[in-house]
């Protein structure tokens, strides 16, 4: 488990970076059209729906790593006066609901892409993209946080240190 889980740390950790560079591309896009459309007159078709499709991807891609390094909301007001164990166990008890959650999120999400690509339905948009180019990364990426949610259960049972955010 030990290899599986630095392996998928290391996944992770590609999928942030390339997260953040959809984040600047993004930025990059809309300063473009701001420019484009105040200054010459000319506004783009493409740069408000790409740079969406940017901060789409951008966002489930970091999920995993977000979760990894405990960059999500946090509220540990009660739990941080609990003992070492009980917080374990806390950790434990969220990370499965967590498992859960992305459960439902993967079923259901595959059920709105698979629709999506089959019936062959676009966003009607000026780029008329496939609307399954937005919805896929949905299921995907939340099959990945319940990966990484079950291997935080697993550092947190194998008496791992437990991970503050650094948020404190």
């Amino acid at each position: 488990m030990e290899f599986f889980a630095k392996s998928f740390q290391r996944i992770t950790l590609l999928l942030a970076w390339l997260a953040a560079w959809l984040f600047v591309a993004s930025g990059v896009m809309l300063s473009y059209e701001v420019v484009a459309r105040y200054f010459f007159l000319a506004p783009t078709k493409w740069a408000a729906e790409l740079s969406q499709l940017c901060l789409i991807y951008g966002t489930l891609l970091s999920l995993s790593w977000l979760l990894q390094n405990r960059r999500h909301i946090q509220i540990n007001a009660i739990t941080s006066f609990l003992s070492d164990r009980t917080q374990r166990l806390v950790g434990i008890l969220t990370m499965a609901i967590l498992v859960w959650f992305c459960f439902f999120v993967v079923v259901y999400g595959w059920a709105i892409f698979y629709d999506s690509f089959e019936r062959g339905r676009t966003t009607g948009s000026l780029l008329d993209l496939p609307s399954w180019i937005a919805e896929l990364p949905v299921p995907v990426m939340f099959a990945f946080l319940a990966i990484q949610a079950i291997t935080e259960i697993w550092k947190l049972a194998s008496g791992k240190p437990i991970p503050t955010g650094g948020h404190e």
